[in-house]
Parts: C-alpha cells; structure tokens; sequence
C-alpha cells in the first residue's frame, strides 16, 4: 500500500492527483487495478475531465448551490454539514485499471481529490493488485 499526501489551500477545490497516482503504477509491470481510497469524511475523489478548468469550477459550483454551507437545519457544531454531504454525494473511492505501468484512464479523464472542508491536509491509500 502507498500513502500519497495532498495539502488544499482552499475551502473547497479540486485537486488533480493523476500525476502522482501515474507515478507509483508506472513502476508496475503486468495488468491490475489502482484502487484509491480517503478515509476523510469531508472530501472525496472523483474521475472527470482535466482538459477545461471549467469543469472543476461548474462541479463546485453546482455542489455550492444544491448543498449551501449555511443552511438554516444544519446541526453539527462544526458548520461542516455541507462539506459531509457533499464528500457523500461524491464517494470516497475510485478504482482505475492499469496494464504495463499505464492507467487505462479516457483520453480527457484525469483523478481529483475533491476538497469541501480545506484548507488541509489529506491522506489518500493507494493499492495495486
């Protein structure tokens, strides 16, 4: 298993982390699965485009305006619901194939760790079979 470490700097982001993850698999030979996985209950990761900012900004955007921060029924004294909700609504895993050290990703897919209770830092196991 391999531990890759991501620090967000805002509130709420998407962080590519496909360079990282391409980084330990390219050291594999032979074919398996990458299984990604955060044990934060405030975040999530997520396969989507990486070629247009524009998607990270609507996807946020979007969970902004379905699921706002301050909500008036919101009971946890941390003023975090929305970041719980929202890292639900995501998933906390992804698992990606891969053949001869190569993530077998779509031409515009890439890997993001989606931040909705930053800025801090996050641990995201890594496993190969």
């Amino acid at each position: 298993m391999q531990i890759i470490t991501v620090n967000s700097v805002q509130r709420e982001e998407m962080i590519d982390i496909t360079r990282e993850v391409e980084y330990v698999v390219g050291k594999q030979n032979g074919e398996g699965v990458c299984v990604l996985f955060t044990q934060h209950t405030t975040c999530g990761l997520t396969i989507n485009e990486n070629a247009d900012p524009d998607v990270k900004s609507d996807m946020l955007g979007f969970l902004r305006k379905l699921i706002p921060q301050d909500f008036a029924d919101f009971r946890h004294f941390e003023h975090n619901s929305d970041a719980h909700i929202k890292s639900t609504l995501v998933g906390s895993s992804v698992t990606v194939p891969f053949e001869n050290g190569r993530l077998l990703l779509g031409r515009w897919q890439g890997i993001y760790l989606c931040e909705f209770d930053g800025a801090r830092e996050r641990k995201i196991l890594m496993v190969l079979r």
